[in-house]
């Protein structure tokens, strides 16, 4: 008998999930309230990539002198980035909708789903009417909204949402950003590259990274331009004039600082979408804050209801997390037993420079009691990063003490977010230092950053002068 399974939700977990159903022969009901692609692909990943790229040209643009080119009188037209992004994100919403369509056992409803039993979903039609769907399996993957901070004064005109800078068609001149997660730096690096005067205001950087990753990116940040407060929490925005003006406070010393720009920029976090569901009269256990409670499978508290991405309690807000998870599920309810790896998720931030880590910091291996091996190797000896004239950073991996394992990688630097795919690879596949070692890095790339940084762990690399004994 054909299974049936509603897919609430069609942000990259969602429809991953409904197209990975379909392969394997399920019937699919995909509902989905707003735009094909959810967060990541409108109002995320693939809208900050873009503008990220703008912020590369700009970049690169500023500092042409140095590779001998003269440019004189650029400037960068607002209304025509925002309509590249637009253009890039339609582009992509056309091409999942036609992929989604080809799939004849994938029906795409636009509507608000509610849960009301274990099998049924009732859907609030876009076009209006109310439609019941009896399915065996439910997956929620419902995604994530932006949250605001308690901070007072986050209601007055000019502050803005990581959805509302998305739509301005002009580059504030100066930009109040506070947060330090990815959304947060993501946007202070691309805005102060785009022209803006940024200044970073941010209880600390980044969460659960290698130690020396938050003691350094303000360095580089600063380094390129932005003016950058640590360990401090906003208390209070208000007008100044036609500015605005932000109060923070040091967490640990009885000192206020003040600070104006034309803009602020709240981009404190997001959280899990589960309003309308209707999730306590199913008795699905979850929390506002948290999202939904889902076991080692994903499943909720409800046999045979799952909860895939942002919405559930992981608290991964990662769009190839998501996508996985999905198609985990869809693998699991059809019979199969899916074999991903989830200890193993790499995080990327494309900011300037770029940060990628995946697995054990070096904090987590203290912590753990875990003995292990260290190596750094600095793209400032790496021909290629120079070539480039991207210097800055450092590729650290960790291995068992034995090296037959890599326990964790840290990368900040020049493309850190595609070089982290290979510490991942050998990662998720139980390399060792043996098995990198033995592999020929062609010259000249950035991956030898890498390369030097495994053989480094058996004393072995070649630009990684010897330690005095």
């Amino acid at each position: 008998m054909t299974k049936s399974i509603a897919v609430i939700g069609a942000g990259p977990g969602g429809y991953e999930a409904a197209i990975r159903g379909a392969q394997l022969g399920a019937n699919i009901y995909l509902i989905e309230k707003d735009k094909i692609g959810g967060t990541c692909l409108n109002r995320g990943c693939i809208p900050t990539k873009t503008y990220f790229r703008n912020a590369e040209v700009m970049n690169s643009l500023k500092r042409a002198k140095e590779f001998g080119i003269t440019v004189d009188n650029y400037q960068l037209d607002g209304k025509a980035m925002k309509e590249r992004k637009d253009n890039v994100v339609n582009k992509l919403v056309k091409g999942i909708e036609q992929l989604i369509s080809s799939y004849k056992n994938i029906e795409l409803i636009k509507g608000v789903a509610t849960l009301k039993d274990k099998n049924t979903v009732l859907v609030e039609l876009e076009d209006g009417g109310t439609r019941e769907i009896k399915v065996d399996h439910i997956v929620i993957a419902t995604g994530s909204k932006v949250t605001m901070t308690e901070t007072k004064g986050v209601d007055q005109e000019g502050v803005l949402t990581s959805d509302d800078i998305l739509e301005l068609e002009e580059i504030p001149e100066s930009l109040i950003v506070i947060g330090g997660g990815v959304i947060s730096l993501e946007f202070a690096s691309i805005y102060q590259e785009l022209g803006s005067k940024v200044t970073l205001l941010a209880s600390r950087i980044l969460k659960n990274v290698d130690m020396e990753i938050t003691r350094r990116l303000p360095l580089f940040f600063k380094k390129h331009g932005m003016e950058v407060y640590v360990d401090v929490r906003a208390k209070e925005i208000v007008k100044e004039g036609d500015k605005l003006k932000v109060i923070a406070r040091y967490k640990n010393k009885d000192k206020e600082i003040e600070v104006i720009a034309d803009k602020v920029l709240i981009a404190s976090g997001r959280g899990p979408v589960t309003e309308g569901l209707n999730l306590d009269k199913l008795g699905i256990e979850y929390s506002e804050k948290e999202g939904i409670k889902v076991d080692e499978n994903f499943e909720t508290t409800v046999e045979g209801i799952y909860a895939i991405g942002d919405v559930n309690n992981l608290g991964l807000q990662l769009a190839h997390a998501a996508s996985n998870q999905g198609i985990y599920v869809m693998e699991r309810i059809m019979g199969l037993e899916p074999d991903i790896n989830f200890d193993i998720i790499p995080n990327c931030v494309f900011s300037f420079p770029e940060v990628a880590y995946v697995g054990l910091t070096e904090e987590a291996l203290k912590e753990k009691g875990i003995e292990y091996n260290t190596s750094k190797f600095l793209f400032v000896a790496n021909g290629k990063a120079l070539s480039l004239g991207e210097e800055d950073g450092f590729v650290k991996v960790f291995s068992t003490k034995d090296n037959k394992k890599i326990l964790g990688i840290t990368i900040v630097g020049p493309h850190a977010n595609d070089l982290i795919h290979e510490g991942a690879l050998a990662m998720a596949n139980g390399l060792g230092v043996e098995a990198i070692s033995r592999t020929i890095h062609a010259h000249p790339t950035l991956s030898e950053a890498f390369m030097e940084a495994v053989h480094g762990l058996e004393g072995k690399a070649i630009h990684i002068a010897p330690r005095r004994r």
